[in-house]
């Protein structure tokens, strides 16, 4: 649901688990394509959320990127 960027299935801040779990097996052969599809969604995030709450940057990297990282 944007601008708030939650799911509209759970509520929870988007990308949600459920989201994630989902966006890994979509991109699983592709993690730097999901990387950058989800960096250009956490610029898009912070621009709507900033506007939703001027004076308040949410940080927006673990919840858009470090999560999708490669592990090990």
């Amino acid at each position: 649901m944007r601008p708030l960027w939650r799911c509209r299935n759970c509520g929870a801040e988007w990308p949600c688990q459920p989201a994630r779990l989902g966006l890994l097996v979509e991109y699983r052969d592709d993690r730097t394509a999901l990387l950058v599809y989800l960096a250009a969604l956490m610029t898009e995030a912070d621009h709507q959320l900033g506007q939703l709450h001027p004076g308040r940057r949410p940080e927006l990297t673990d919840r858009f990127l470090t999560w999708a990282r490669a592990r090990g």
